[in-house]
């Protein structure tokens, strides 16, 4: 059975780089997209043949087709996509809330995940490939005045839109929802959340289950 690749962005750190050493652990190819040349050398130095880096802004359009062009160069095709990178507000709520910030999350957040389906699907449809997203539990429940939530009730709304239009043609969709995980997203540590670990086995599970078996959604949250 041939090695299978795995396109991620946001990469780098955090969810991402863990989602990188746990998808290799598992046998996977995975090239890796984020801002971090440095992080992404360093990912390249750990894993080896397994890894691919591939640097650049997940706003930038041609950006994101050109890495995906060189990953399907290198590795011959993409058989799984992950679109992790995130970005959150500076300032809570939507009175005090930065709106330059706001722009900058919202083409992180949305415009991102969309051009990386949108540049990844003609592979993935050639695999019968799977597209997996980072949801989060501000996607599922109400919080005052969260503009960051409201970005992934977007995400949890298209990509189950998504799904249905890659199961025309036998492809998967899967939200990656978790509640709070201790990571540098945040300024300041979070020892009662997961860990990106955590996050990293609920995309490997996913991506495991035989092809017959669509995970439409994995909702994860801390045990306090």
């Amino acid at each position: 059975m041939s090695q299978k690749t795995l396109f991620i962005t946001g990469a780098s750190s955090g969810i991402g780089a863990a989602t990188v050493a746990k998808a290799v652990e598992a046998g996977w190819r995975v090239a890796g997209f984020a801002r971090s040349a440095d992080k992404l050398d360093s990912l390249a130095q750990t894993h080896g043949d397994s890894f691919l880096a591939l640097p650049g802004d997940v706003t930038d359009q041609d950006t994101v087709e050109a890495a995906v062009a060189k990953c399907v160069d290198s590795f011959g095709g993409v058989d799984a996509v992950f679109a992790n990178a995130g970005l959150g507000a500076q300032s809570a709520g939507t009175q005090q809330g930065d709106p330059s910030n706001w722009r900058t999350m919202l083409d992180v957040n949305i415009w991102g995940a969309l051009i990386t389906a949108h540049a990844t699907l003609p592979a993935l449809q050639e695999s019968k490939g799977h597209f997996l997203v980072t949801g989060s539990r501000a996607g599922r429940t109400h919080m005052k005045g969260s503009i960051y939530g409201a970005t992934k009730w977007f995400i949890h709304a298209w990509a189950t839109n998504l799904s249905l239009e890659m199961a025309e043609w036998g492809g998967r969709c899967t939200i990656i929802a978790p509640g709070m995980v201790d990571t540098p997203f945040f300024d300041s540590p979070k020892p009662q959340g997961l860990v990106s670990e955590d996050v990293a086995d609920a995309v490997v599970w996913a991506m495991a289950q035989p092809a017959h078996v669509n995970v439409g959604e994995v909702y994860l949250t801390p045990n306090r």
